[in-house]
This record gives structure tokens, C-alpha cells and sequence, in this order.
């Protein structure tokens, strides 16, 4: 089969959209599927499969979010001439803007199924970028927005059940399969924490947190440095790793400030997933995390593939990993009783050896190659649809 993806951001733009898609990818190619990605133009994308086609269209900047691209509206009418005289079976969408739009185009041009994976639950994302805006008139445009998006593509792919829900909550009749990404549990073996802590000035005995995030108001991370407040009272020489970027790192810095806490935190920064992300959740005693609006939480998974016990809330894709996993610790969204799970966790180095351990029996379950055979189902009975679909219609003509 040939699949088209297409996506409004990709690599270098870290984030778990750009992960999923390149775990998508990768294993299609793995099964010998061809696959061409198409995504924004950035000025320093470096193309990091040689063996994915990458097709980059001209974008701009976004003045209140610098990390990302959008796409020329210019662009998108030749682009989709030129993609439609290629051969797709499938063409997979995996965001709701330009890519989107042009996903529409072609589903018209080339008369090929269009699959768009719901990876953003938009509903919540809106009260923190629109904050002065009522809440109740947010929450209708972006379902409003939700069902005309959904109603322009055959199928939908949605990462868990509970994102499922939401979806059938707005009201969303398309046809919809989940299947969550999952990740490539050969790409995190190993990791050096110990080189990590020594680059960061962090001592081998001093007890570490761990988060690996998009640094935005919707991530939560701000609750976390409340939790680390609270747990320096026992452990005065805590560290608090926050590895990422985006546009609240310096309130963030700013806030750490303010709560006295700078100087047990680092901030990385964006880290190469093939080295340096992997010694960062080694160098961790405790991964921690409580984003409300994770529609998968692929890093707990990454953490507990790599023996990291995690101590995270679950709601939406966070609940959907964590349900009956072993090597994590969930909590509701109180600092004082978050506080209280990971000091457990850091008073017992028992504890934490055997939750390692069943961390990495749990991220077994959400192996990319065991779920990527669902997705290449659906596709390949989307594509039989459309021939038999076709078929039919040639031979009403004749």
C-alpha cells in the first residue's frame, strides 16, 4: 500500500504529534508500505529517516507561537494537483488545519479514502490560549469546529476510549477506530543517567524528578513545581528535571523564582530522542506528569519502557495508559496528596526497583508493531471500499 500522511507540524517541531507520526511512518516502512509525509517548511529541518519522503511546503511563522509553521494558504491548490497525480490508497491526516484543508482537496481530486487521527483535544487548549474569553462560547466553537472537521473526512482514528467518548459527546457521527500509536520500544533501551546528572551538576545521591513536556499552560507543569515546593521540606536537595520547550518556559522559570525553588531545576531544553532525551529519564528516580489534555501520554510510556517509575493524574490518554499498569502511581490534581505519592516512592529504593520492573513489562502492551497492524487493517479495508465503491460506479455508467 501507499499512505500519504500529512501534518501541520513534523520534525525538527518536538512534540508528540511529530513522534506519532514518525512511528506511524517508520512502521509502514518496516512492513514494506510505501509513505510520503508532508508537512511544513522549517529553517532548520533536517530530514532524520533516510528513508521516509519528506515533502516540506513553504510556511510562516506564528506570531503567538513561535515553534510552529503554518502552511502558505497559497500552496495548498498546486500541492494537491501535483500529490493527486501520485498513486495514494490511503491519505492519513493527522492535523485540523492546513493540512487538513489540504487533505479535503485531495480526498476530492485523487477519490481516495482520508483518515484524520484526533490527536488534540481542543476543548481545553482553548481556555488557556483564549483566557479572556467566556468559557461557555469557547467550549461551543470548538466542538462546532470539531464535527465540521470530522464530518469532512470517511474515518476517524482516535487514540483512546476516552477521547472516543468525548467525540460522541459532540455529537460526531463519522465512523471512528481506536488505536493508539504506541511507541518503538527499540528506541528506548539504555540511556546514561548518570552521564546526565554529571553534565547538569546534579550529585549521584540527590534525589531527581523527571518531566518531559511541551513547556505550555496546558501541560500543567506549573502544578508540578508546586509539588516539588512541598517535597523539598524532606528532601532539601530535590532536583526537578522540566526537558522541553515552548512558549511558557520563562513563566515557568519566572514562577520558580518566585517560589524560591530556581535553583533545584533544570531546564534542558529540546534533547536528541536518540541520546540525550534517554539519559534525562534515566537520570530520574520518579517521572512525574499531570497534563489534562493528553489524548495518548506517550512519554509515560517512554518512561516506563525505560524503567523510570512514574508517579502522574490520569485524565483522558494519561487515565487510558495508566489503567491497570504496575509501574506507576496515579494521583488526583492536589499537590499535597501528589507530594505525598512521590515522597513514597523516594523513601524506598525497594519500592522504586520493583515498579521499574513492572514499568517495562507494562509499555510492552503498547508496542508500536502490535498496534500498527490495526492501522494497516483499517487501511487496507478503507482502500477495498473505495475500489468496490469505484467499481460500481463505472459499471452504473456502462
Amino acid at each position: 500500500m501507499n499512505i500519504l500522511m500529512l501534518s501541520d507540524v513534523y520534525f525538527p517541531r518536538v512534540n508528540g504529534v511529530s513522534t506519532s507520526i514518525r512511528t506511524f511512518a517508520r512502521e509502514l516502512r518496516r512492513l514494506g508500505h510505501g509513505v510520503a509525509i508532508v508537512a511544513p517548511h522549517y529553517d532548520d529541518a533536517e530530514e532524520m529517516d533516510d528513508d521516509i519522503e519528506v515533502l516540506r511546503l513553504p510556511a510562516r511563522r506564528i506570531f503567538f507561537d513561535p515553534e510552529d509553521r503554518l502552511i502558505r494558504r497559497t500552496t495548498l491548490r498546486a500541492a494537491a494537483v501535483q500529490l493527486a497525480r501520485r498513486h495514494w490508497d490511503v491519505i492519513h491526516v493527522h492535523t485540523p488545519f492546513r493540512a487538513h484543508q489540504l487533505g479535503v482537496m485531495l480526498r476530492k481530486l485523487a477519490r481516495r479514502p482520508l483518515v484524520e487521527t484526533y490527536h488534540t483535544y481542543f476543548e481545553p487548549y482553548a481556555k488557556h490560549y483564549f483566557p479572556w474569553l467566556p468559557a461557555a462560547p469557547l467550549r461551543y466553537v470548538a466542538r462546532r469546529i470539531s464535527r465540521k472537521l470530522c464530518a469532512e473526512v470517511d474515518h476517524l482514528i482516535v487514540p483512546t476510549q476516552q477521547m472516543d467518548d468525548v467525540l460522541k459527546q459532540y455529537g460526531i457521527a463519522t465512523p471512528a477506530t481506536i488505536i493508539p500509536t504506541g511507541i518503538d520500544l527499540d528506541e528506548f533501551r539504555g540511556g546514561d543517567g548518570a552521564l546526565f546528572r554529571r553534565a547538569h551538576g546534579i550529585g549521584a545521591e540527590q534525589p531527581v524528578l523527571v518531566t518531559v513536556s511541551r513547556l505550555a499552560a496546558e501541560k500543567n507543569i506549573g502544578f508540578l513545581l508546586e509539588v516539588t515546593t512541598i517535597l523539598l521540606a524532606e528532601f532539601p536537595d530535590l532536583v526537578f528535571i522540566v526537558a522541553g520547550e515552548g512558549p511558557d518556559a520563562e513563566p515557568l522559570r519566572a514562577k520558580a523564582r518566585a517560589l524560591g525553588i530556581d535553583k533545584h531545576l533544570r531546564f534542558p531544553g529540546n534533547l536528541d530522542r536518540r541520546g540525550a532525551l534517554l539519559d534525562c529519564y534515566r537520570a530520574g528516580d520518579i517521572f512525574v506528569f499531570a497534563s489534562p489534555t493528553e489524548t495518548q501520554g506517550l512519554v509515560l510510556i517512554e518512561a516506563m519502557a525505560l524503567g523510570v517509575p512514574v508517579v502522574s493524574t490520569a485524565v483522558m490518554g494519561t487515565a487510558a495508559v495508566l489503567a491497570g499498569a504496575r509501574g506507576a502511581r496515579i494521583s488526583s490534581e492536589d499537590a499535597d496528596v501528589f507530594a505525598a505519592q512521590v515522597a513514597a516512592l523516594l523513601r524506598s529504593p525497594e519500592l522504586r526497583t520493583q515498579l521499574a520492573a513492572a514499568g517495562r513489562d507494562d509499555a510492552r502492551a503498547w508496542s508500536a508493531p502490535v498496534l500498527m497492524g490495526k492501522t494497516v487493517a483499517l487501511y487496507e479495508h478503507l482502500a477495498g471500499e473505495c475500489q468496490s465503491l469505484s467499481h460500481s460506479m463505472q459499471a452504473g455508467k456502462t
